[in-house]
């Protein structure tokens, strides 16, 4: 994939784009491995042979999708040996197992198709949705997939209290029209549905199967109480969640923790995350795609992830040949010598990756303080734009990114449609003169006896820099050397790694200095997840208290007027179903974002690596890497087929 794939169209969904099925993926012609492999997998046609299982023609539905290989037609068999760090390690299911929703990336990240949904189709003011599906499509179980599983996704899960206490901020309803039509009616104007469920997290509506899950709903099992006590949980609420949805707080999901739930993704668990030291996933027998041919997808058999919770012992078992495909965890620039030494023993290449991050280190003071001091100090523009000078990027790049990157602000990168030079590129060169002459400039030129600069209180200024552990060894080293260059222009920081969740709660409770983080939303992602861009969500770490205003939660703090005219804008981007409106009104958010300069940026990521073995194919020789993206799964892993 080119520059010219993701500059493209990025979020600009019409109509036309979401009302055909298009053949998703590059060309390619052959058959993998040689000979003619029938319109389904060997070890399906036994069990139709036996009368166990119906004809292929019956299980898929009247007009299947059909999927483009990246390469070349594959061939059925094998399996993909992959891992997870540790049993919390979900979103790697997400991305490569379970990334079926209603719409869906196409492989370039430049816009949105449809996938399980033949077709999403807006109203004029994108308040309404008309969604068709595929007559005939089914559960891995081998039920229908009907209206009836949207409406209640949505009716009796999503809009139920007692299941989802905190309710959506634009609710919508679904109307049944038809088994295969729903209408979709939001209280407001939504003109990012579609985007919203090619997401990562947009599996909800696709994921509670109707036929299923209502026997463990009050609402259709009179003898709920029975199951209850039968189950021995605390009340109903909980027995769903254990067997359709998530246990908020904890890290159970019942797509991966209940293997009886079935599925619209081309493999199903066989076996509940956490149970023994392997997920397996095998073949699902009513996946409802084929590649050009008429042959049912998946061509693997199964998807077998280790469950490992070293992440050097996962970096050893990569360098082995040990993964088919794997990029997640082991891809840091460090790791890539190592794996580059092993590649011919154990097996495998690289292939490149495009991240979605436009920076290693963002650096987010709390413009929300709950110290008035604090506070007064952090919002000073001033100030920022001196600490920000005090940087030495160039140096961060080669002692600590392995000499790869270039100093960037909170940007989209040049990769993006919605790249802003000025606002990339402002503050990033060092200079100590031009840090101690902002700092002066901020009303901080008084200093004490060491060197310290003195705030309001006449006290020296100094505050702590927390971080999140086991995310990336680099931050801390990094942090090492900021702390050094803010030493020299009178301002003390203290480093304060900390373990995730703590972090996590400090945060969104408003009590931290400074918060560390990645710079998500860097490529055309930006105008889903614009929280270094404006105060979005509780992950915009520099304003948590803004957000909170802006949603009605708390603890809340009115923001200024000019962040209170980013939000407005926000609000009149996501009610719009036009393209072309919502690009010119999020450029109008990241004008305001350069003249505020909320947070400091670093370095802009280099290209990335994940790695395949060379018996694995139809793997793209690039793609991005993003959460919202979410790698690889837009690349369509139900085409990726082996020859071992």
């Amino acid at each position: 994939m080119g520059t010219a794939g993701l500059v493209a169209a990025g979020f600009a969904t019409g109509c036309d784009l979401l009302s055909t099925d298009p053949n998703s993926g590059g060309g390619g012609s052959g058959v993998g491995g040689g000979g003619k492999k029938g319109r389904e997998a060997p070890s399906l046609a036994k069990l139709v042979k036996a009368g166990d299982l119906p004809p292929v023609a019956k299980r898929l539905p009247k007009e299947p999708l059909v999927v483009q290989p990246t390469d070349q037609i594959g061939a059925y068999g094998g399996t993909w040996n992959t891992a997870l760090l540790g049993p919390a390690d979900a979103a790697w299911l997400d991305r490569t197992i379970g990334y079926d929703n209603l719409t869906r990336w196409d492989p370039e990240f430049s816009t949105v198709i449809p996938n399980v949904a033949k077709s999403v189709e807006p109203n004029a003011d994108g308040r309404e949705y008309t969604i068709t599906l595929r007559a005939g499509m089914r559960w891995s179980d081998g039920e229908p997939f009907t209206a009836d599983d949207l409406v209640f996704a949505n009716e009796d899960v999503e809009r139920n209290k007692k299941l989802t206490p905190v309710p959506p901020d634009n609710p919508a309803t679904f109307e049944k029209i038809d088994d295969v039509t729903v209408r979709v009616t939001f209280e407001r104007p939504n003109g990012l549905f579609p985007e919203e469920q090619a997401q990562a997290g947009g599996s909800d509506l696709v994921s509670r199967p109707f036929h299923y899950l209502k026997q463990f709903h009050e609402k259709y099992n009179p003898d709920i109480d029975a199951l209850v006590e039968e189950e021995g949980v605390a009340d109903w609420v909980e027995l769903f969640n254990r067997k359709g949805a998530l246990i908020e707080g904890t890290p159970y999901n019942a797509r991966w923790m209940n293997p009886d739930l079935p599925t619209l993704c081309p493999w199903h668990v066989d076996n509940a995350l956490g149970d023994g030291s392997r997920l397996v996933a095998s073949r699902n027998p009513y996946y409802w795609k084929t590649d050009p041919d008429g042959s049912q997808l998946p061509y693997l058999d199964e998807v077998r992830f280790q469950v490992i919770t070293d992440p050097e012992v996962m970096l050893l078992r990569a360098s082995n040949g040990d993964f088919d495909m794997h990029v997640r965890h082991i891809n840091e620039p460090r790791n890539k010598p190592v794996l580059a030494r092993n590649r011919e023993s154990g097996g495998y290449d690289f292939f490149d990756t495009v991240p979605a991050s436009m920076n290693n280190l963002m650096i987010a003071f709390n413009l929300t303080h709950t110290d008035q001091m604090k506070r007064e100090i952090f919002q000073n523009k001033d100030f920022r734009i001196g600490l920000s000078y005090a940087i030495n990027r160039e140096e961060l790049i080669t002692a600590v990114f392995q000499g790869q990157g270039k100093p960037w602000q909170a940007a989209p990168s040049e990769r993006s449609e919605f790249y802003v030079e000025e606002l990339a590129t402002q503050y990033v060169d060092y200079d100590v003169d031009l840090a101690n002459q902002h700092l002066d400039k901020a009303g901080y030129s008084e200093r004490d006896g060491e060197n310290r600069r003195l705030g309001p209180d006449g006290e020296p200024i100094q505050f702590d820099v927390e971080t999140a552990t086991g995310l990336s060894p680099t931050q801390v080293d990094a942090l090492e050397l900021i702390r050094g260059y803010w030493t020299e222009v009178g301002i003390t920081m203290r480093i304060k790694a900390e373990d995730r969740a703590l972090f996590y709660t400090r945060k969104e409770a408003n009590k931290h200095d400074v918060a560390i983080w990645g710079g998500d939303g860097g490529l055309n992602d930006a105008i889903l997840d614009p929280r270094w861009y404006f105060p979005f969500s509780q992950e915009s770490n520099y304003a948590i208290a803004w957000a909170n205003w802006y949603y009605g939660d708390s603890p809340a703090m009115k923001p200024p007027a000019t962040t209170r005219r980013q939000m407005e804008l926000y609000d009149q981007l996501r009610a719009s179903p036009d393209p072309a409106e919502r690009r010119e009104l999020f450029m109008q958010i990241l004008q305001i974002a350069t003249d505020e300069f909320y947070a400091i940026g670093t370095i802009l990521p280099a290209q990335g690596y994940g790695i395949v073995k060379t018996t694995f194919h139809n793997v793209p020789r690039t793609m991005p890497n993003a959460y919202v993206y979410p790698t690889p799964g837009p690349t369509n892993p139900e085409q990726y087929y082996t020859d071992a």
